[in-house]
């Protein structure tokens, strides 16, 4: 369906702002691609747009808008160990990892009520709880806003890294995700070793923990800690949590003993963005309609009269601010139009 009048995108965001698009076109499968860039509605200019879950909007989309809203759920192969299983770019990321937990396929619990949909998952290798989307992804299949065909990705093509893939260095902006594909386990390995979850699942008094338990418990600690964005527009995590070096961070727990850390490999290590922001005094902070939420300083929220050039504002201040204090650069993760 090709709209060509204005459209707001408030319900397309989560951070609900009221920015209007000029053009924007649903695709709903791969033939609408495929007609449209015939008819010439479709290039290299076009933008694309899924659950609006990464994105800070700071004006009007002059350009065309696509709207990501192809679903489908397929089974591609099966053995008595594992399952691959293919679904649609627009299908709503939580619903596809709940209908995986209720068949009981392992694999995907852990990234349990993260915002979007299918399509964004490659993109930035969304991860949560110890896994991450490159635990489990076989392949995906795009259409090439260039040319105009249809091409499949296998895992080492997308050259994923943490929070990164191809589709966000080279293939950015280049490629609409029509279709992913995921290899899930019919025995599944229990991963509870990340965060609070092996703490909620003590409290319920559960011991032998199924991937339901494990989702459940995924779903609660999230529910805690971040805003719901039909309640606070926000868009999750807003910064990477950056990753030093493991001489850097002697020099900074010098100062700041307290200071959490995840090891990335010998000589690197992970630092929380969370924690360094709210070490530096902005958690829960208000500048005008917008600021950092009371509970998790990864998230930038609107008030509701807040706009995306407010939002840009302030993560910009956070990020001078944490280079002066700790030398560290805080990369943003949304996406910034």
């Amino acid at each position: 369906m090709f709209n060509n009048n204005f459209t707001s995108l408030k319900n397309f965001n989560t951070f609900g702002f009221d920015i209007q698009a000029k053009n924007l076109l649903v695709i709903k499968s791969e033939t609408d691609l495929i007609d449209n860039f015939k008819a010439e509605n479709i290039n290299l200019s076009s933008k694309i747009i899924g659950g609006g879950s990464n994105i800070l909007f700071t004006h009007n989309v002059d350009e065309l808008l696509l709207k990501n809203e192809i679903e489908g759920i397929n089974i591609i192969a099966e053995t008595d160990e594992t399952i691959d299983i293919a679904f649609g770019g627009g299908e709503n990321w939580h619903k596809i990892v709940l209908y995986c937990v209720n068949n009981n396929w392992g694999g995907l619990e852990n990234l349990s009520l993260i915002p979007g949909c299918v399509g964004a998952s490659p993109i930035q290798n969304i991860g949560a709880y110890g896994s991450e989307i490159k635990d489990t992804f076989q392949w995906l299949k795009a259409f090439n806003l260039k040319t105009g065909e249809l091409e499949i990705f296998n895992h080492s093509q997308c050259n994923f890294g943490y929070r990164d893939s191809y589709f966000k260095n080279e293939g950015k902006n280049l490629y609409f995700i029509t279709q992913v594909c995921f290899r899930l386990s019919k025995n599944p390995k229990i991963n509870v070793q990340y965060g609070d979850i092996q703490a909620i699942l003590d409290q319920k008094g559960i011991t032998h923990p199924t991937i339901k338990n494990v989702s459940d418990a995924v779903i609660e600690i999230r529910q805690s800690k971040l805003p719901d964005p039909a309640v606070l527009g926000n868009c999750g995590s807003f910064f990477k949590n950056p990753v030093i070096s493991l001489s850097h961070f002697e020099k900074i727990k010098e100062n700041h003993p307290s200071i959490k850390s995840f090891p990335v490999s010998e000589t690197e290590i992970k630092v929380p963005a969370g924690w360094l922001i709210e070490q530096a005094g902005w958690k829960g902070k208000k500048v005008g309609n917008v600021g950092v939420h009371e509970k998790q300083a990864l998230v930038l929220v609107n008030y509701g009269q807040g706009t995306g050039l407010e939002i840009k504002i302030l993560a910009e201040s956070i990020q001078k601010d944490i280079l002066e204090k700790f030398t560290i650069s805080l990369e943003i993760e949304v996406n910034i139009w």
